[in-house]
């Protein structure tokens, strides 16, 4: 498989603070890749290091060969949602139709490919039912849906997420996970997050990122690896159940 990520030795800092040391990582078409750490520990960062939105003090950044600056329309992203105005005037196609806007003139009306790649993303992502609600009527991992459906709606060849489920109904998750398990076959994945039971089940590779990186390769990861990422002791629980922090750290 072709490398559709390659990041070598990038550096990141703000003002004295050191966000990203020295990091080294090459994502390759069709992985599904899960970023594991403390918070604070750089990997939103990252994800705005692939998308250009951040330049590094130092490194070299390619994005399917080349500036990610100019191949960030081949990537769908869809970033931390804390707040969200509920009084937002727009309904779930709209916000998902937006998502289409890469691809037409920003006056021109939605033609009927646009409209149909709306309809079948809302589908997938089980939200075509709710397609005339107002998005601010929606519970949390609802609208978290709507915006995944809008990251997929511009087609993209990369899938940037993080902490997607951080919000989602917890009878809603394992669908979630099972639908990413089947969009890994066509796109490439890279997600940020907290749920490690989900990653030990779900995703091919893993990344462990506390400033610096300190695993990149398979699900097989030992307990001093996990122990030096999160800085404080791991409990690893057997029979494939997750890894569990089971102490406080920064």
């Amino acid at each position: 498989m072709n490398p559709v990520v390659e990041l070598k030795n990038i550096w990141v800092h703000y003002e004295d603070k050191s966000i990203l040391e020295g990091i080294n990582l090459i994502v390759k078409e069709n992985d599904f890749l899960g970023i594991i750490g403390p918070n604070g520990g750089g990997k939103t960062t990252l994800l705005k290091v692939v998308l250009g939105l951040i330049k590094p003090n130092k490194g070299e950044v390619k994005v399917f060969g080349d500036h990610p600056k100019k191949t960030r329309k081949h990537i769908g992203y869809v970033p931390q949602i804390r707040r969200f105005d509920l009084e937002f005037p727009a309904t779930v196609w709209d916000v998902v139709a937006t998502g289409r806007l890469g691809h037409n003139n920003l006056f021109k009306n939605y033609d009927y490919q646009d409209k149909e790649i709306v309809k079948e993303t809302l589908e997938k992502v089980n939200m075509i039912r709710f397609k005339d609600e107002a998005i601010g009527k929606l519970s949390g991992g609802e609208r978290q849906r709507v915006f995944i459906a809008r990251a997929l709606a511009s087609e993209p060849k990369m899938l940037l997420l993080d902490e997607p489920t951080a919000s989602v109904d917890k009878e809603l998750d394992t669908k979630f996970w099972e639908f990413l398990n089947e969009l890994k076959k066509r796109i490439t994945i890279i997600l940020v997050t907290h749920d490690i039971s989900a990653v030990s089940v779900y995703v091919d590779k893993i990344a462990c990122l506390n400033r610096k990186l300190y695993y990149q390769g398979t699900k097989e990861i030992t307990p001093e690896i996990w122990s030096e990422t999160y800085k404080c002791p791991v409990e690893m629980i057997a029979h494939g159940i997750p890894h569990r922090v089971v102490k406080e750290h920064k």
